[in-house]
């Protein structure tokens, strides 16, 4: 009997027929590869007949979650950001460009913890793993390593070894005997993730999945992938940096605003737990076109230092360049700048840079990158001990931003000696060692700071 097939959108994961240039289900084009879905009778998870069990209901109150206690992990940052650690019986999907540090970060967990992990790579060979664990000078006995990419032959090294975590890197590399095409395929990533979320669920024992990233930035694979999952998280930086940030798309079991933040040295990962220190320059001296911000990432407020150039056009058309900040929230500001202060910007190339490598997405750091841009256009210094924290209008008014107290608090911290903020913000601080500056228009702003 010949094989069943059908065409499957890799985009979605969408079952078709025939094969089309449109995908019915996400309207993406060009997105249907034909793959056999023929499945065997037997299944590769099968703990203690599991499988034949049926569920039977229960009323909310009797449901027991007392003994749900997370699991902590030596890293800070990954705590903070799954919400207080690991849930047992989770299946989390961690994405990241190549090279960025997913499996080191996720080699440096397996062999911190105090219990039994087994840590599984189809990518590398256990000598391989074993070299990048020396050079971090990482080592214990209740860390077990294994190179295998066929799923039966895992869960069978699972039931003898029977670990408290499971991490596998990376979903890609791993294929069932249950579909019959080539492993990374979208049947095959699908089968897979559905017997991993079934072992998961049924033992209790959690499972970290790596996965790769596509030329978009999105997790390799079907769509389907991340709805599956418990938490996705997404391990971002630029390789030219030395600072990493792991933030949570998707979270069943806590917030997803929180961030970790790391730095990439040589013997591995290390999070950084007072991140504003290391992303702002606090040397004596002072520079035009810099202006530190005050941005909010979850309930950790950052401090980050802005730097602008403002200089003539010389090949006609302005270029308007930025890094870590939105290009059209800039193409507004410029046009705020030039409707409602009077500003000539449409001769002028603008280059906006987040130091760091960081990329932040916070309408509160717009006040900050203002200044940086008339700090370079006048070319005069802005004080090193004040910072800013403030939305802007089209109007040109000065908008209330969320958190403010948090915001206030860092700065002082930090030994700023003013903040900068919109006269709308509510704010509610004793005995707090920082002056509060309120405006309502960017041309008080101007009249104040730059005349």
């Amino acid at each position: 009997m010949a094989n069943k097939t059908s065409f499957i959108c890799k985009t979605c994961g969408a079952q078709h027929s025939k094969w089309q240039g449109q995908c019915n289900s996400c309207k993406e084009w060009n997105t249907l590869f034909e793959e056999v879905i023929e499945k065997k009778k037997e299944k590769n998870w099968n703990r203690n007949s599991s499988n034949s069990k049926t569920n039977k209901s229960i009323q909310l109150e009797k449901i027991n979650v007392d003994n749900e206690s997370r699991i902590l992990t030596s890293d800070r940052e990954l705590n903070r950001v799954l919400g207080g650690g690991i849930v047992p019986g989770s299946l989390i999907l961690l994405g990241g460009e190549p090279g960025v540090g997913k499996s080191t970060l996720l080699l440096q967990i397996a062999i911190t913890l105090n219990f039994k992990t087994l840590y599984i790579s189809g990518e590398e060979s256990q000598k391989q793993i074993k070299l990048r664990a020396t050079r971090m000078n990482l080592s214990n006995d209740k860390s077990y390593i294994l190179s295998e990419t066929k799923i039966k032959n895992v869960f069978h090294e699972i039931d003898d070894l029977n670990p408290e975590l499971v991490i596998i890197d990376s979903i890609q590399t791993l294929q069932s005997d249950l579909i019959d095409s080539a492993a990374g395929s979208v049947s095959q990533i699908k089968q897979t993730t559905a017997e991993l979320i079934e072992f998961a669920k049924d033992s209790g024992i959690p499972v970290i999945l790596v996965g790769h990233i596509t030329k978009d930035g999105q997790i390799a694979g079907p769509k389907i992938l991340e709805h599956m999952v418990d938490t996705v998280l997404n391990f971002e930086g630029d390789r030219n940096h030395v600072y990493r940030i792991l933030r949570s798309q998707k979270n069943r079991f806590g917030a997803t605003d929180e961030i970790g933040i790391y730095e990439m040295v040589s013997k591995g990962i290390i999070p950084i737990s007072n991140p504003s220190q290391l992303l702002i320059n606090l040397n004596e001296t002072a520079l035009s076109g810099q202006a530190i911000g005050v941005t909010v990432e979850g309930i950790r407020p950052l401090l980050l230092e802005i730097q602008a150039l403002v200089s003539s056009a010389v090949y006609g058309t302005p270029q308007r360049s930025s890094t870590g900040f939105n290009a059209k929230r800039l193409n507004m500001l410029l046009a705020v700048l030039e409707k409602r202060a009077g500003f000539t910007l449409g001769t002028k190339d603008v280059f906006i840079n987040f130091t760091g490598g960081i990329s932040v997405d916070d309408p509160a750091l717009d006040l900050a990158v203002v200044i940086s841009i008339l700090s370079s256009y006048y070319d005069i210094t802005i004080n090193k001990n004040m910072c800013f924290a403030a939305e802007i209008g089209l109007s040109g008014e000065l908008r209330p931003v969320s958190k403010i107290n948090l915001r206030i608090k860092e700065a002082a911290k930090l030994g700023f000696k003013s903040i900068l903020i919109s006269k709308f913000n509510k704010i509610d601080l004793n005995e707090i060692k920082i002056k509060i500056i309120y405006m309502e228009k960017i041309e008080e702003i101007i009249s104040t700071l730059f005349k």
